[in-house]
């Protein structure tokens, strides 16, 4: 299946770290890849495994972080039958599915002291030890390991083994964070936006407005790429006219004037029973002065007064949050559709 996600920037820190990483991929040696959440480790070991000799063989992931401290052994190293409890049938490991190719070892800071130990000698001799066997089997795997933590502080802080990070460290590949890559947010926004345009089927792709753009690279990412992949996906299917450059981005999918109150009896929020104030306080211009009105037959354009007054409001807000529709409409505790029915309303449409 073909990755929807690819290495895709031109900022000089990005492209160092491709750079030593494509000079690390033929040599048949173990790379740490570092770098926090979102950032792309696991692209980089593709990277790795698909420009080496190894190319052919299997790639074989696994994620340290996803399973209970006492199955992690077992799913690297493999089990023989009646091991433990449930253990009903042989099974072969990670280390033997990779045979051959390449094991990539996500959220390596994770593992126990116990399966430091095992991955420091499989990793030493090439040969590994199913859980209940008594025969070591030989095995040729390359590991490429990742991982968000500074792996020599956790050794020093006696979390990590140091002859293991030794072993795995020959090169070390150091992605730069998001906020560091600002050149490459607007060609990274670009390149989700056009797929998803074509996912949804558009005629053509308007862009981003200025203010738009401007919103993504002020923003400071601590998701990094995986973020701003969900939010331009997001901003994108969210539009609603496929001919006007794309103004509304909504960072959070979680912001709404309708959050459940706090579940803690102790705050004054649940307490009342009122919701929080918005976060945009909107001054809402003046209405017009009842004692202006002498005619008569004027209150007949009652209606048409408090049209005016509503429509002023709705100009109000949408300036104050800068035309970001979704923000507006949080502030004056309306929904997003109601809004927009009432900027349609007031002919206020962009």
């Amino acid at each position: 299946m073909e990755r929807t996600t690819q290495l895709v920037g031109q900022s000089s820190s990005f492209l160092d770290a491709v750079e030593r990483a494509s000079r690390a991929a033929p040599l048949d040696r173990p790379v740490l890849v570092i770098g926090e959440r979102g950032t792309g480790k696991e692209l980089i070991a593709e990277r790795l495994h698909h420009l080496s000799s190894r190319w052919d063989a299997p790639l074989v992931t696994m994620n340290c972080a996803a399973l209970p401290e006492t199955l992690i052994e077992a799913e690297l190293f493999g089990h023989e039958a009646g091991s433990f409890t449930g253990a009903s049938k042989s099974r072969a490991g990670r280390f033997e599915e990779a045979d051959g190719g390449t094991l990539f070892l996500d959220e390596l800071a994770t593992l126990s002291s116990a399966a430091q130990d095992r991955l420091l000698r499989a990793v030493e001799y090439g040969e590994i030890t199913r859980i209940g066997a008594s025969r070591p089997i030989r095995v040729d795997v390359r590991i490429v390991a990742a991982t968000n933590e500074h792996l020599p502080r956790l050794v020093e802080e006696g979390r990590f083994r140091a002859d293991l990070l030794d072993r795995l460290s020959f090169e070390v590949v150091t992605l730069p964070p998001l906020r560091h890559r600002s050149s490459d947010i607007p060609i990274l926004a670009d390149h989700f936006a056009r797929r998803m345009a074509l996912e949804l089927e558009w005629p053509n792709w308007p862009g981003f407005s200025t203010t738009g753009l401007n919103r993504l690279l002020e923003y400071s990412w601590p998701g990094n790429v995986r973020e701003l992949r969900n939010v331009v996906e997001r901003a994108v299917y969210r539009w609603d006219d496929s001919e006007r450059p794309i103004d509304s981005i909504q960072f959070d999918p979680f912001e709404s004037p309708w959050l459940p109150l706090p579940s803690s009896s102790g705050s004054p929020a649940s307490a009342s029973g009122t919701a929080p104030p918005p976060a945009v306080e909107i001054l809402a211009p003046s209405p017009p002065s009842p004692g202006g009105i002498h005619d008569p037959e004027s209150c007949a354009d009652f209606r048409l007064a408090i049209a005016e007054y509503e429509k002023a409001i709705l100009a109000a807000a949408l300036e104050k949050c800068r035309w970001n529709q979704r923000t507006a409409a949080a502030a004056l505790a309306l929904s997003y559709d109601q809004l927009r029915h009432a900027m349609k309303r007031h002919q206020l449409m962009t």
